[in-house]
């Protein structure tokens, strides 16, 4: 390809961000270039998650009907693990959603796969095993980008590229990813029966759970989730990879207990894994995005660009990823002239509430900073439970003074003091 025959957009990236920026522009006769790493979208994708759909909503009524979603969530569960108890928080609004439900359990790879079918139905040029290996730059200007021998040329280069995003750390937007940016998520996709999954989670019909859980990575800053899909599980631990190669035992081992917890076995049990990867999430929300998400000819979006929330009970990050996506499309679209297209994107960002939303959770990671979320308050948390429910033929202590000391042996008051003004000042 010459830069005479250059396209009106390259993307870089076939997950949600750069599909849905795709899908956009191509439905307005733009012409785009979709280039996949992988052998095809999807193929690199392990995720097993949630998506919120007002997402897909937002950039086309009705596209969420066409998606290839698992279960709408009607329960969300929080789950504090001791050694061997587990306290577990229930909420279930059937009624969740009923215009829209409001989200869907997910897995990446398929999605992926009909995200980008569904961007070439638009027109969209979906070319996959592609491997971007420089950016091509003219006074300044991104103005293309080479994969092996072969130059391709457009107006605007888009980055879509995942959280170790090597076009934004070429185009000098970001620096090499460190272990304090990001968390890695290790899952496997478990087969089971629905029948078995609608008992085991008091479900029915195409209803779905969403379970987080935490006590249960060694004391290592992260958490566990637990998603229902169709005829599967998600199960998938999340930590910080820094603390992580502290810890003596290996990440399989970590995930292995948490499956033969007495609290998660019931639920997996019988279960088959089809599946197990792992990948690299953003985990400090706003502060660990780029100062700066454009240059001329090039923007970044979704995962490339930080965007990502995980407050311990929400973890966000796909419906972010296409909204990053509708909102670079959008720039594009109503850019007069090439140097308008970054300050449109970051407005577009802006006016499509990502920036604002991310800003509510902007210091909500500082509380993952706190030590002991993960192991000592979950044991806490679990010996209240055991004191409060136990009948043992003895006089029971006051209420007042059983919890006092429950208290005391697993955090003195000052380190209760400090870690509850911590977490009031992050929210």
């Amino acid at each position: 390809m010459t830069a005479e025959d250059k396209l009106d957009a390259i993307i870089i990236g076939a997950g949600p961000a750069g599909a849905a920026c795709a899908y956009v522009l191509a439905r307005e006769s733009k012409s785009v270039l979709l280039v996949e790493r992988g052998a095809s979208a999807g193929s690199k994708n392990v995720t097993g998650g949630r998506l919120y759909t007002y997402a897909l909503e937002l950039v086309e009524p009705g596209l969420y009907k066409k998606a290839p979603l698992q279960r709408k969530v009607v329960r969300e569960q929080i789950m504090l693990l001791g050694q061997k108890s587990a306290v577990t928080v229930d909420y279930a609004d059937f009624a969740c959603g009923e215009e829209v439900p409001q989200s869907y359990t997910v897995l990446r790879a398929p999605f992926d796969e009909w995200f980008a079918a569904e961007a070439e139905n638009q027109g969209v040029m979906v070319a996959a095993g592609i491997l971007v290996e420089e950016l091509i730059e003219e006074n300044g200007r991104i103005v293309g980008i080479k994969a092996g021998e072969d130059e391709m040329y457009a107006d605007v280069v888009i980055a879509a590229d995942g959280v170790n995003s090597f076009i934004a750390q070429k185009a000098g937007l970001r620096p090499d990813i460190t272990a304090s940016l990001v968390g890695v998520g290790v899952k496997e996709i478990i087969e089971l029966p629905d029948e078995l999954i609608e008992a085991r989670f008091n479900l029915t019909g195409d209803e779905g759970a969403a379970r987080v859980a935490i006590g249960c990575t060694e004391g290592i800053s992260g958490g566990a989730f637990l998603y229902t899909n169709k005829g599967s599980l998600s199960l998938g631990i999340v930590f910080n990879p820094a603390q992580a190669a502290k810890n003596g035992r290996s990440i399989q081992e970590i995930l292995q207990d948490l499956k033969l917890h007495p609290a998660i076995l019931p639920l997996i049990d019988g279960g088959t894994t089809v599946e197990y990867g792992a990948h690299l999430v953003p985990e400090l929300g706003l502060s660990g995005v780029p100062r700066k998400l454009y240059r001329d000819g090039l923007l970044v979006v979704g995962d490339a660009a930080g965007f990502g929330i995980n407050t311990g009970t929400i973890i966000r990050g796909i419906d972010l990823a296409i909204v990053s996506g509708l909102a670079a499309a959008n720039a594009v679209l109503k850019a007069g002239a090439p140097a308008q297209v970054g300050p449109l994107y970051m407005q577009e960002l802006e006016d499509l509430l990502l920036l604002p939303t991310m800003k509510v959770f902007a210091g909500w990671h500082h509380i993952m900073e706190i030590p002991r979320i993960f192991k000592e308050y979950p044991d806490m948390a679990n010996a209240a439970m055991k004191f409060m429910f136990t009948v043992d033929g003895k006089v029971p202590a006051k209420m007042t003074k059983a919890m006092l000391g429950i208290a005391r042996r697993h955090a003195s008051f000052g380190q209760l003091a400090a870690d509850g003004w911590k977490a009031f000042r992050a929210i």
